[in-house]
Order: structure tokens, then sequence, then C-alpha cells
């Protein structure tokens, strides 16, 4: 196949494309060239029409990421790629298959008692990536797309999960708010996998994450090397709402909230993690890959 990926030249859209590479023609479709393949330039936040000329199917990742303060130029910004962006591959995407790539940021915040499934309202975001890319997301499933909810995406060359976790170091400890939560991880190599995977799959989102539940402070004293020492949420919360701070509500919700997603629906459509070895020690090479047995989730 000749498959278009959008945002191949970042860290996720990268992965995809260098695994779809093995087997397919990869075309990278974006403002900078990706690791492998062809590269035709395509800006997200402007009104052309990209170039699909040729291709049998898109895997769009491109979006604007991260935790900004609240505001109408955050929000504007994240809309113009991730709600806009998304209206106009689609609509040039016609006829092709298209996997989308969006986020469990779409649903709605927690606590959580159990595993989400795909069903769990998304709606009440706190964050401009949330609501944009929970607005993108109804312009793909419209389209007759699949979408991908991945959580806490880690691996080599991560510039989001890894950087945000060295923050919460002071003293040689690793202070987290409240208690221990179970939660769900994905590697970038599952994501990869999934991706190219749902090119066959029925129209409809999907959860994807890692083949076991892992508990957040034994990974993070893991990954860290540093041990983990607990402070109350109330307080913390508190810190996060003032302005100018490195703290965000969201960021405390990813820490406290216990997210476990249900890939039952993706295992129906056939689909296995590669790899459930979880995020490397800082500073240690990466593990090979294997694929698990059947877990719980």
């Amino acid at each position: 196949m000749r498959i278009a990926i959008t945002g191949a030249s970042g860290f996720c859209g990268g992965a995809v494309a260098r695994l779809a590479a093995r087997d397919h023609e990869v075309i990278c479709l974006g403002r900078r060239p990706g690791p492998v393949g062809d590269h035709r330039f395509w800006d997200a936040t402007h009104p052309e029409i990209p170039d699909l000329s040729g291709v049998d199917a898109v895997v769009h990742l491109a979006a604007a990421v991260g935790d900004p303060r609240a505001g109408r130029k955050a929000e504007a910004a994240f809309r113009a790629v991730n709600v806009d962006g998304t209206r106009r591959i689609l609509g040039a995407a016609t006829g092709k298959p298209v996997v989308w790539v969006s986020s469990a940021s779409v649903y709605r915040p927690g606590p959580y008692a159990t595993a989400l499934t795909e069903d769990h309202p998304a709606d009440r975001q706190r964050t401009a990536y949330g609501r944009t890319k929970s607005a993108g997301e109804h312009l793909a499933l419209a389209a007759g797309a699949v979408v991908l909810r991945p959580r806490a995406v880690y691996g080599d060359g991560d510039p989001h999960l890894m950087p945000r976790l060295r923050r919460i170091v002071r003293g040689g400890r690793a202070w987290l708010p409240g208690p221990d939560v179970p939660l769900s991880l994905t590697a970038v190599e599952n994501l990869a996998d999934a991706c190219l995977a749902a090119l066959s799959w029925p129209p409809g989102a999907y959860n994807i994450a890692d083949d076991v539940v892992y508990r957040r402070d034994a990974t993070i004293e893991a990954v860290l090397g540093a041990p983990v020492r607990h402070v109350p949420v109330g307080p913390v919360r508190a810190v996060a709402r003032l302005p100018g701070g490195t703290l965000t509500p969201y960021g405390i919700d990813q820490l406290t909230d216990g997210m476990v997603l249900d890939i039952g629906k993706a295992r129906r459509a056939g689909w296995r993690p590669v790899t459930s070895s979880g995020p490397r020690p800082i500073g240690r090479p990466s593990p090979p890959a294997s694929r698990p047995g059947r877990g719980s989730w």
C-alpha cells in the first residue's frame, strides 16, 4: 500500500512511519520530512488541502499537543490543528481508509473506579488539548474513520512524558500527590502497530494501551530511580490553580485519577500489544520487544 502519515516528523508519527516502511510505501505529510519515505509539504494550520493523490490510506497523527494555561489564544492554536486540520485531511481522504489518532484525554475527568471502555463519556475536558481532540474525534467518526485513544505514550525519544516526570524529583525523592493508583500506559511500539492494524478495522473508537495495568508509584520509582513520597492532593491542586506555575490541574489529574483503559474492543478486532515491558529506567537501553499473553484488561 501507499500510506500517507501526518505528523511523521514527531515522536509517535515517526514510529508509525518507520514501521510502515517495512512493508509499504510511505508518504510523510507535514511541514518537515519524516524519518523514512517521501515528503509532501502540508501545514495543518493553513487552508490548503493536502495532496493525497495516489495514496491508498491515511494515518493522521499531526496534532497540537501540550497542557497550556487556559485562554482564547491557546484554544485557537489547538483548534487550528486538531479540528480545522482534521477537517481538511478528512475532506481530502474521502473514500480512503483513515486512522485518526486521538487520546484518552478526551474522556471525562475521573477519578475512575473501573477500567474505561469506549462508551465512557467523552466530555468536560479541562484543557484545550482535550477539548479540541474531542471535537476532532467527532469529525473523524462522522466521516467513518477509525479513532484510536492511547494513554501516556512512552518510548525512546519521548518529548513529553519523561520530561514531565523528571520535574517531580526534588532532593532525591519523587513527590506525588495522593495515594498510589493503577494506570494504563502505551508503548510507542504498541501505538504504531495498532495504527497499521486499524486500517482494516470497522469504523469507530478503540482504546489502545499496553497489556498490563501499572502501579503508579512502582513505575515511577523504577523509571526515575527515586523513592516515592506522597503529598496531600488538596494543597497541590490549589498550587496548580495559581497563574504562572509549572503545575496544572490536568497534570495533577494524570497522576491521581487512576485511568485504566479496557482494550477489549481492539482485541476483538484481532489486535494484541507487541510489547508490555513498561517505561525503561532513565539511562538504560530499551529491552527487546516481546509479545505477552492475554492480560486481564
